[in-house]
């Protein structure tokens, strides 16, 4: 079996945990790292650590070399226009924050920024930060009961609309193609999420005409503190930097800066070289499998585990039961049972899931719960990490309805 395989290539996976085989079913938060990317950032450091863009030296040179092939491959992997498009950050959340801070300053007070009440908090806070700081208004689209997203309105005023493409929560597969295209006929830009859909299925930038779009690394197999913003470079060109110094300089006086070009006008400092470089190794493996191959085991993986999870006694599931149209995630609760209790019983059967609100807090509440379990899938799992999980559900079940003599 492929994944079984599959699974082999991933170091952590391969060990035990209270004398049971470890089950990771957390990839929403972070992926595990498979031996080519491991080796990738353990061949930097021995073979060509140093900084990029700035030494003629052997090894300053083949680190350059190897960062700006990232950017590349990037570029394919989304299928952006040009490298000029893909900026290095050190997360999602960043890339966001570089938009909101850098693109507002374009907009006007009273201008609107549209959001979804399924947004992870980095796709909000920033948002509030810049409406107070600028006089923004902030709008807000509803969440159908089915976890759907709800109807969106623009008025002359919204000038952005910033949208998850999957839910970390619900797992919905928001549809951003139809939505850039109705954010442009109100001459309103669209900036895509893209941090849980990215490592799962085919994302193609022109084809959504998405003006930014944002992911992180390490939920796609790459080590953490390396995000990607993709933007279109005439949007980018307007933009002022985000953060200052290093290599977004092209020319200092005294009296004045002039910014370099992109991309690296939005990449200060000294970057996450071993991150980028990690990215590289982790979409050459990706693609190895097959973006279509991953999403086709996630769907049948879905559609399993949904027809299992539903049988189990007091479940509450948040999301639509729907595999087709959602991505591969399942939040729930057993009635009774606090989340965090499931959890640990879980743990102790070497099973990995995420208990809490998800940083998404105003979803909670509109979902009317405080906080949910989160099991989400990857090419690592299997259906027989999909029976151990309802194996333990079972048996979180049992002991929490025995003492309390139900």
């Amino acid at each position: 079996m492929l994944q079984e395989k599959i699974k082999k290539d991933f170091p952590v996976l391969n060990q035990k945990f209270y004398g049971r085989n470890f089950i990771f079913l957390d990839s929403a938060a972070t992926t595990q790292k498979p031996k080519q990317v491991i080796e990738k950032i353990k061949e930097y450091y021995e073979k060509y650590n140093s900084n990029v863009h700035r030494g003629i030296y052997k090894i300053s040179v083949e680190a350059s070399k190897e960062y700006e092939g990232s950017r590349e491959r990037v570029r394919k992997f989304i299928n952006a226009n040009s490298t000029k498009e893909i900026i290095f950050t050190k997360n999602a959340t960043e890339s966001i924050n570089l938009v909101a801070y850098s693109y507002s300053r374009l907009l006007k007070k009273g201008d609107e920024i549209l959001l979804s009440k399924m947004e992870h908090h980095s796709n909000i806070v920033p948002w509030q930060l810049m409406a107070k700081r600028h006089g923004f208004k902030l709008r807000f689209i509803d969440v159908n009961k089915d976890g759907t997203l709800g109807q969106i309105k623009f008025n002359k005023n919204t000038r952005i609309i910033s949208i998850t493409q999957m839910s970390n929560v619900l797992g919905t597969i928001n549809n951003v193609k139809d939505i850039a295209k109705k954010a442009h006929k109100n001459n309103c830009i669209i900036i895509v999420d893209a941090a849980q859909s990215v490592p799962h299925m085919k994302v193609d930038v022109q084809d959504l005409d998405a003006d930014f779009l944002v992911f992180s690394g390490h939920k796609m197999l790459a080590s953490t503190g390396i995000g990607i913003l993709y933007g279109k470079e005439n949007l980018l060109e307007k933009m002022e930097p985000f953060l200052a110094g290093g290599d977004m300089i092209k020319e200092v006086a005294l009296e004045n800066t002039t910014y370099n070009d992109l991309p690296w006008k939005f990449e200060a400092g000294t970057q996450n070289i071993e991150g980028v470089i990690s990215l590289k190794a982790a979409i050459e493996y990706l693609e190895g499998i097959g973006m279509k191959k991953i999403e086709l085991h996630e769907k049948e993986l879905l559609k399993y585990a949904l027809e299992k999870i539903q049988k189990i006694r007091d479940i509450e599931i948040h999301s639509s039961l729907n595999a087709e149209k959602k991505g591969c995630i399942i939040s729930f609760n057993i009635k009774g049972i606090h989340p965090h209790d499931v959890a640990t019983i879980l743990d102790e059967q070497g099973i990995a899931v995420r208990s809490g609100h998800h940083c998404c807090q105003p979803l909670m509440n509109l979902l009317n719960i405080s906080g949910s379990c989160r099991a989400s899938f990857y090419i690592y799992n299997t259906k027989k990490d999909v029976d151990a999980l309802i194996k333990g559900l079972e048996k979180a079940n049992y002991i929490f309805k025995k003492q309390n003599g139900l």
